[in-house]
């Protein structure tokens, strides 16, 4: 099961503006290729189970959906980054 979650986790790396995807780039930049298709494979299977469990269809949260959670601190790390390249 754990091959075909990565496997799947993969395939969702390399969709674009989805969740998943922004998921995956996210965690690969911090922990490597490999753990974030095994993190993205185990949220693969969090969301089956609540969509089976709840019976409900699956809503795509978008690749922007981590922004928008943060939006202050994206806004002054973007201001940070903007400041240290003019230096």
């Amino acid at each position: 099961m754990r091959a075909a979650l990565v496997e799947a986790a993969h395939s969702a790396a390399r969709t674009k503006n989805t969740y998943l995807s922004s998921q995956y780039q996210r965690l690969a930049a911090r922990v490597g290729k490999k753990r974030a298709a095994v993190a993205v494979g185990h949220t693969i299977l969090t969301i089956a189970y609540h969509m089976l469990n709840r019976r409900v269809p699956y809503i795509e949260l978008g690749a922007d959906y981590f922004d928008q959670r943060k939006k202050e601190i994206v806004i002054k790390q973007s201001i940070k980054r903007i400041r240290d390249s003019w230096l």
